[in-house]
């Protein structure tokens, strides 16, 4: 799985869209715009990209409606594919219109066989069982209406992930998305940087920014639960680990590990 923060490089080194390149092998990549209102644009994009980086099989999912989740044509594309990736945008579209889908069940069944399941920005954000869909940035996280969660596509467990992390100020709202509920480990990636994790559950950072990780399993006091709205968020005992290229988390026991950049 690939979780790229967004605005990753798409002229130069291209380090990331390489890795998804390479994830791939000689199987069919899948572009699903579904999260975007620009999806034609953002096929030929990533089309061209792909193309350019050695893929030879790219193929386009883009279903405006739910009910186009039902045509077997869209099964069809996913049939061999090595890599479905998700373009950004707002990820409540895609989780409303692939929700207990067949649709979502093949693409979940190209992760679980093996292949590269990958998304930038929203793209990413939809991976897990629970994902964020809003909140402010930019400034310290309050008790009540700091975030706005909602189920996403299950496909990892036991993390949130948010994405534009520095750019956009976002630690206040992982912060207090973790508080909502700390067994789910925060996961904030930079842009032009990706959150890799392996088949044995460990995490590596790629990309130039920094991957943060927020473990609130230790928490020993928030006020989360207060009525006063505008209360800031108190948190005790969190910790918070930051990945620079080349570092890794491993998400079973916890542990993160330094090492050099591919």
């Amino acid at each position: 799985m690939v979780l790229i923060g967004g605005h990753e490089d798409k002229e130069g080194a291209r380090e990331i869209l390489r890795e998804v390149v390479r994830r791939a092998g000689a199987r069919p990549i899948v572009v699903a715009t579904l999260a975007s209102e620009v999806a034609g644009e953002l096929w030929v994009e990533y089309e061209r990209v792909f193309r350019a980086l050695g893929a030879g099989d790219v193929r386009h999912l883009d279903i405006v409606q739910r009910d186009q989740a039902r045509e077997a044509r869209w099964l069809e594309i996913l049939e061999g594919a090595g890599c479905v990736f998700f373009t950004g945008g707002d990820q409540l579209k895609i989780t409303s219109k692939l929700g207990g889908s067949r649709l979502a069940d093949a693409i979940c069944a190209v992760y679980r066989r093996g292949g590269t399941v990958a998304g930038t920005s929203a793209g990413a954000s939809v991976m897990s069982e629970t994902m964020l869909v809003g909140g402010a940035g930019e400034e310290s996280a309050k008790v009540r209406g700091a975030v706005r969660m909602a189920p996403g596509l299950g496909l990892v467990r036991d993390l949130l992930v948010d994405q534009h992390f520095a750019q956009r100020g976002r630690l206040g709202r992982l912060l207090g998305a973790v508080a909502h509920d700390p067994r789910l480990l925060g996961v904030g990636v930079d842009e032009d940087t990706a959150a890799v994790i392996e088949p044995d559950r460990r995490l590596r950072a790629l990309g130039t920014g920094a991957v943060y990780v927020v473990d609130g399993r230790s928490i020993s006091h928030t006020n989360i639960g207060e009525e006063e709205e505008d209360r800031v968020l108190s948190l005790f005992d969190v910790r918070l680990h930051v990945l620079s290229a080349g570092d890794s988390f491993d998400l079973e026991t916890g542990r993160p590990g330094c090492g050099q950049p591919r």
